[in-house]
């Protein structure tokens, strides 16, 4: 019995001393234990930009932060509905207008965390055999395609098919209307993910065989390939460059102000992001972590720059 009541005594003060520290604890060390939500979807340029925001939270601010998967829309309706914290990957001003329209009253848009973006449709501008001919000339692509009108002229060639990715990426509607637009009423649009559509593409190149594909920039495919963009000469995908914007839920800047202004400040170029990316597929994207904290290594500067200032 004595046993007994000496047990629950040192339960009782264990208790008192963890409120006691708890309650003396500095706001900093608490901010630990918060976690950061981020919805992504699962393309090459926000998988890479969102491990890098997951690392400065967790390796420079102490946050925890859990990275989401998503599809496009999902991603959206999740910041509006406060389900997660934020997201990097808003393709405006074209791709993602329709979320836009329907969700800017109940997020806040921080604004482009990378300019120089672009979408469309992609064919290889590979040679057959080498690169030059005997002559010194530079020998021509085995594709001749150069616009999307000439998709109707080769339809055969390209299997009337066109190598897509998931279907509600702003991409995959924007390539649904090329195919109204330009009476290619016989084409597939095949939809998948990035990751069988660059297979797809990389086993063509492979064996010399026509393709076409949707594709943006940035991505490691252009880096790795000579790749070309069919003109568009209606601008189905639009004449200028884009954007990619950060998203956050409201109220965010008054419950975790240290991730609303990292968010804010956070910005790179699509060189910056090719450079992580490829370093990424390169490793077959088994360690992404691993290679934003070698970004952050040979990049300390620029990571600072992202750092709220006070």
């Amino acid at each position: 019995m004595q046993l007994t009541k000496t047990i629950l005594k040192r339960i009782l003060l264990s208790g008192f001393l963890l409120g006691t520290v708890l309650m003396f604890t500095p706001s900093g060390v608490q901010a630990d234990r918060q976690t950061v939500k981020l919805a992504y979807v699962e393309w090459s340029e926000a998988i890479a930009t969102t491990h890098m925001a997951r690392a400065v939270l967790q390796e420079k601010l102490g946050y925890h932060c859990e990275m989401i998967p998503m599809k496009a829309d999902k991603m959206w309706q999740a910041v509006a509905d406060g389900e997660v914290d934020g997201m990097l990957a808003a393709w405006m001003p074209d791709l993602h207008a329709h979320y836009n329209e329907k969700y800017k009253d109940r997020v806040d848009n921080l604004g482009p965390n990378l300019v120089g973006t672009r979408t469309g449709l992609v064919v290889p501008k590979v040679t057959l055999g080498r690169q030059t001919a005997a002559t010194g000339m530079r020998n021509k692509p085995y594709i001749t395609a150069e616009s999307i009108p000439d998709l109707k002229r080769h339809a055969d060639k390209f299997h009337f098919t066109i190598e897509g990715i998931d279907a509600e990426a702003g991409v995959m509607k924007k390539t649904e209307r090329a195919l109204q637009e330009y009476g290619l009423y016989n084409y597939n649009l095949v939809t998948g993910s990035e990751k069988i559509m660059t297979k797809a593409l990389a086993d063509a190149i492979k064996n010399q065989q026509w393709i076409v594909v949707t594709g943006w920039i940035p991505h490691w495919m252009f880096a790795r390939w000579e790749l070309a963009f069919l003109d568009d000469p209606k601008n189905v995908f639009g004449k200028e460059t884009g954007r990619i914007d950060t998203i956050v839920r409201q109220g965010l800047d008054r419950e975790m102000p240290q991730v609303y202004a990292f968010l804010d400040n956070f910005q790179w170029s699509p060189e910056e992001l090719g450079q992580l990316m490829i370093w990424i597929h390169d490793d077959k994207g088994t360690y992404p972590y691993e290679k934003v904290l070698r970004f952050m290594r040979t990049h300390p500067e620029q990571v600072e720059s992202w750092l709220p200032k006070n």
